[in-house]
């Protein structure tokens, strides 16, 4: 999280030509008045000189300098792992600015993610290497800072290897950069480690371990005062103590505070807390961190599952990468709220980051909105996979080469360096050291018996394992390890997770736990994930009644979330995915990503979403589902006149995609139509321009899907449903053609810092107002200069049109356009326009002081 710190110093900071107060913050944004140039991939050797003065070009960060590129089908080769959008390259970016330090200040630069391969630079000094794209990391400037004179500060980002992840991974300096400024005795970035090793509704005890780095060549004696506050700003406990801290050392302070009647953080009410640790010298404060935690305890047992502050419950999750559809990497935190508030709308309580660490301000929004966290370090350890598939490396491909070729010499500082900074989010409730790590160890796979064994012709993902317990242990023995052994490295990432951090559990992703429970792999892990082997939750518990197993990667449908709940002893599990991603294609062009999400690259719910919103929210929901017949998973029984699933058992082995399915009433008159209820309710009866169709029950459904064969019909068709009581009505309306176009915004009103974003959704409506889904048109939208235009995307996985085009055409018939505030303040339009149709617009109110400012409407351009 951000640490919005303050140091009462005599100090001038100097940006180009402005000069501040001589109160500075700690912590500053450094994302503004950056310049970027881009060259071949095969200029690896470039230097900053060698960028010429027409090749840059103004940015602001975060940056993602491939998500502006095309989608092309002539890059097919890796589209895989790159959504068909080349983004090689080596990427320069420079920074001008003055900072005038006194003799006893340090500056620090500070990077929450690079992808990747990055090189800093200050005034021609190379500061450090760093390739790993998702681990954050800082470099001491002051040795090479210029007095009164201008620095220049450089990155060049090594993309060359652009297909080097299995999905989009986007390129630059993706992730936000802040400059820290200290008093050489200081708490050094991420020195401070906030915890609540005792929780209780009567009384919480907060421990906070904080590291004090003395830079100079003389001991000095501190204070070291922690605060503790409230949301609302009451200070609620604090503590104090002196501390020698010897010279050109650094040494770590324990202090404990205890606070009355807490309000603790849970996914429900996430409460936040802000500690203030103070530096105090001779009576004079030198230093201020703060930093948000949250009271909260949890608890894992191998029997019953998991506990949030002392009460079960299921952790109901989803699997997220790291892109924003349209904005690529560079993903605003405006974009993230509102996707994550769809998933919280949905019943979601948890993320899993697949499968690296998330940014910094992700985590932030987590603690905010409720959402436990899963944090990933790796994907890939000793041994590279394809990029192409998930499995073992089949080819060899410098474009493919990733961070394997780091692993052995970078794991430990990556790995450390993301607990520390992201260790005091409330949020973070596991540390997963890896993913499907098996793949990449053939022993492994082998010894399952579920590969290269000509006696078993199972199904991989829902057969129980080919071979007993002792079966696979002997094969252990008897298959030859590689030069590295899955055991071994997994014994040393969590044995340096812990070093770190023992309040949290360590766990991974198992896609072959029946053979990675028997190694070193399992036995490091206090908690076994399992990846698509639900058929194994039993087995794992018979066989290893002492571990702790849950899903930690499954498919979004009902049958896995049944697993679940039939079984105490799983703690919940996470669904791949909970919304769609840019790359790990696995269908023909056109193609942009992977399409097993339940939100789409929009951010608009789809069908599975509906379903599982109905298993994870108690409050009544029905969503209603429509297709002809012929193109349905459904049929009328001959016997009973009622649909039913052509194939009974269907439903306990669907895959990733949810079924075609529409949520339209246009179809020709007289068209058999299937007719699909994703509810909770426990009875629902059916309407067709208010006649009754009939009565069901959820409880006659196996498959959790209420069912109707309806002769089409115009007009209304709707389902009145009883829940604990309440009734409920959900209704789909044929609609007319489409006679104009409109909009609705999230917000009215934003701030001209820069940051803040509004969505724009626009839907083709009939006469009657009704939202027209079964036509396609193309919309216009024209954006006034006062914002900034970050793209267009009507959320389907064929759209492959260039995003930042200001014209799309629809998918059941909207489109989503993302806008951001700009340095300047007014009210502007935001319109959009469809040929022969009538057109919309919305306003915009831009600036802090709106009422003060006069009613200008920019120009559109």
């Amino acid at each position: 999280m951000r640490n919005f710190c303050f140091i009462l110093l005599s100090v001038v900071l100097l940006w180009g030509c402005q000069s501040t107060p001589s109160e500075v913050e700690r912590t500053s944004d450094f994302n503004f008045d950056w310049q970027f140039a881009l060259l071949d991939i095969n200029q690896k050797e470039s230097k900053l000189t060698d960028v010429t003065n027409d090749q840059w070009k103004d940015v602001r960060l975060p940056h993602d300098w491939v998500i502006g590129n095309d989608y092309d089908s002539a890059n097919a080769e890796f589209a895989p792992a790159t959504g068909y959008i080349y983004g090689g390259g080596i990427g320069w970016y420079k920074k001008t600015f003055k900072l005038d330090l006194t003799e006893n200040q340090n500056a620090f630069i500070l990077f929450d993610g690079v992808y990747n391969k990055s090189e800093v630079y200050l005034n021609g000094n190379k500061l450090g290497f760093h390739p790993y794209g998702y681990s954050p990391f800082f470099y001491d400037l002051t040795p090479y800072l210029k007095k009164n004179k201008e620095n220049t500060l450089a990155v060049k980002v090594d993309h060359s290897n652009y297909a080097d992840s299995r999905w989009y991974t986007g390129a630059g300096i993706y992730r936000n950069v802040e400059l820290v400024v200290t008093d050489k005795l200081h708490i050094p970035i991420w020195g401070s480690f906030i915890t609540t090793p005792e929780v209780s509704e009567e009384k919480a005890t907060v421990s906070i371990v904080t590291d004090i780095n003395n830079g100079y060549t003389i001991d000095k004696n501190v204070t070291i005062k922690t605060e503790l506050y409230s949301k609302n700003g009451k200070l609620v406990a604090e503590v104090s103590e002196k501390k020698l801290v010897k010279a050109g050392e650094t040494t770590s302070v324990s202090q404990e505070a205890i606070i009355e009647r807490p309000e603790l953080w849970g996914v429900d009410n996430p409460n936040l807390y802000v500690a203030k640790t103070k530096l105090i010298v001779d009576n004079g404060q030198i230093d201020e961190l703060t930093n948000n935690f949250g009271v909260r305890s949890i608890e894992f047992n191998a029997d019953s599952g998991f506990f949030l502050n002392g009460q079960n419950m299921k952790i109901k999750g989803v699997c997220l990468h790291h892109d924003g559809g349209l904005v690529g990497t560079a993903v605003p935190k405006d974009v993230w709220r509102r996707r994550l508030q769809v998933l919280k709308d949905g019943g979601c309580n948890a993320i899993r980051i697949a499968h690296n660490p998330g940014s910094t301000e992700f985590l932030d929004l987590c603690d905010e909105m409720g959402f436990l966290v899963q944090d990933e370090f790796f994907d890939e350890w000793d041994y590279p996979k394809d990029k192409r598939w998930n499995q073992k490396e089949q080819s060899q491909n410098e474009e493919t080469e990733g961070y394997a070729n780091y692993f052995q010499e970078y794991a430990e500082k990556d790995l450390k360096a993301v607990m520390l900074s992201h260790r005091n989010h409330p949020s973070i409730f596991q540390w997963s050291i890896g993913n499907e790590i098996e793949w990449t160890y053939p022993r492994i796979s082998q010894a399952t018996g579920f590969f290269n064994n000509m006696n078993w012709n199972g199904n991989y993902f829902w057969s129980k394992s080919p071979y007993s317990r002792e079966k696979i242990q002997s094969e252990l023995q008897r298959i030859p390890t590689q030069k590295y052994d899955i055991g071994t490295t997994a014994a040393k990432l969590a044995k340096w997770t812990k070093e770190m951090d023992i309040t949290r559990p360590v766990t991974a992703n198992c896609i072959l736990p029946s053979a990675s429970h028997e190694t070193d792999y399992g036995k490091s892990l206090d908690i076994v994930g399992y990846s698509y082997r639900r058929v194994l939750y039993d087995y794992g518990h018979e066989n290893y009644p002492d571990k702790v197993i849950m899903g930690t990667e499954n498919l979004a449908q009902y049958h896995e979330w049944k697993a679940v709940m039939d079984r105490p002893f799983i703690a919940g599990t996470f669904f791949w995915t909970g919304i769609n991603y840019l790359g790990e294609i696995r269908a023909p062009w056109p193609n942009k990503g992977n399409d097993a999400g339940m939100v789409d690259f929009a951010g608009f719910p789809k069908p599975s979403y509906q379903m599982i919103k109905t298993l994870w929210t108690d409050k009544p929901h029905t969503y209603i589902a429509t297709q002809t017949l012929s193109k349905s998973i459904n049929k009328i029984d001959k016997k009973t006149g009622k649909l039913v699933a052509k194939d009974s058992k269907a439903w306990e082995t669907a895959l990733w995609e949810w079924h075609d399915v529409n949520n339209h009433w246009n179809y020709n008159e007289g068209e058999m139509i299937s007719v699909e209820l994703y509810s909770n309710c426990d009875e629902i009866e059916l309407f067709l321009n208010e006649k009754s169709l009939g009565k069901r029950t959820l409880a006659e459904y196996q498959d959790h899907i209420y069912k109707w064969a309806v002769p089409f019909e115009k007009g209304e068709l709707s389902a009145i449903g009883k829940k604990d009581g309440i009734t409920t009505e959900t209704k789909l309306i044929t609609a007319g053609k489409p006679v104009a176009v409109k909009l609705e915004i999230d917000r009215n009103e934003l701030s001209n810092n820069q940051y803040d974003v509004a969505h724009v959704v626009a839907q083709l409506v009939d006469a009657q107002g009704n939202p027209v889904r079964n036509v396609e048109r193309v919309i216009n939208f024209e954006i006034p200069e006062y914002l900034r235009d970050l793209g267009v995307d009507n959320g389907s996985n064929t759209n492959v049109q260039n995003h930042t085009l200001r014209k799309i055409e629809t998918d059941n018939g909207r489109a989503l356009l993302v806008l951001q505030s700009t340095e300047q303040s007014g009210k502007v339009e935001v319109k959009a326009t469809v040929d022969g149709l009538s057109s919309d617009r919305v306003l915009l109110s831009i600036g802090e002081d709106r009422d003060k400012k006069d009613d200008i409407v920019a120009e559109l351009n």
